[in-house]
């Protein structure tokens, strides 16, 4: 097993991107990258933290929460951004293999048009199958089609960018339904960032924890709404530490 940290309830992988990479190829499962603003969701989301208390990899992505777990408890964890690792991965997809099959799993028309074109400016083999757009979830995600279509294709790896919150219950749901284990990589708008379909994010933003602050200038009406929900997380470091945050019962 690889070498982790807990914190608020979260096995967090502390390593470097190429070791995180290595596990998914040679385990499979299903990894999640939360921000800064999706552990409130923990408290208020029962499926949501069911999916991520069960992930097999969970990348450190949220400088924040690097940051405040370092000054609030004296830890240092190694940050892998969802942008860095979607960039090491698919070098390995384009330069180093590219005999793995990719299933692609995404938000809308706009976002698939732009992944194909990535795909093909990096002369990356792939079907129209393997690219499906997500429809809009509820709470609980049961996609029995997507699922069809993954088991018939077979993939390797299953790439998923619709968003934090549906994108690890799909991840959960499919590692536990699906008949063969593949790597499923649940990275949110970190797929969007290579494909234009987001932002570009400068190597310095990132490197500086600055590609949050770049993504507010450019979608401030959806950005602030979700930077609001991560003022919650200094407090829920600070109380809980390692544990997990108790559910909140409605």
């Amino acid at each position: 097993m690889p070498a982790t940290q807990q914190i608020l309830g979260l096995r967090f992988f502390d390593g470097n991107i190429d070791e995180a990479i290595e596990f998914m190829f040679r385990h499979g499962g299903f990894l999640v990258a939360p921000s800064g603003t999706c552990f409130a969701r923990l408290r208020r989301d029962a499926a949501y933290r069911e999916a991520m208390m069960h992930a097999d990899l969970a990348i450190p992505d949220s400088g924040a929460m690097v940051l405040l777990w370092r000054t609030l408890r004296g830890r240092k964890i190694r940050r892998i951004s969802g942008l860095k690792y979607i960039q090491h991965l698919s070098a390995r997809f384009f330069v180093g293999d590219k005999t793995s099959s990719v299933f692609w799993v995404l938000a809308n028309e706009a976002a698939r048009e732009k992944t194909v074109r990535w795909l093909r400016a990096n002369q990356f083999p792939f079907a129209d199958v393997d690219l499906y757009i997500a429809p809009r979830y509820g709470a609980t995600i049961e996609d029995r089609e997507l699922l069809a279509k993954i088991e018939h294709r077979k993939p390797a790896h299953v790439v998923i960018g619709i968003g934090s919150g549906p994108q690890e219950k799909l991840g959960h749901f499919l590692r536990d339904h699906l008949s063969y284990r593949p790597a499923i990589h649940c990275l949110g708008a970190a797929l969007g960032f290579l494909t234009g379909d987001q932002i570009k994010i400068p190597g310095w933003a990132d490197r500086f924890y600055l590609g949050w602050l770049l993504r507010l200038c450019a979608q401030p009406h959806i950005f602030i709404p979700r930077l609001t929900r991560g003022l919650e997380l200094p407090w829920l470091i600070n109380k809980y530490g390692e544990n997990l945050p108790p559910l909140e019962v409605d």
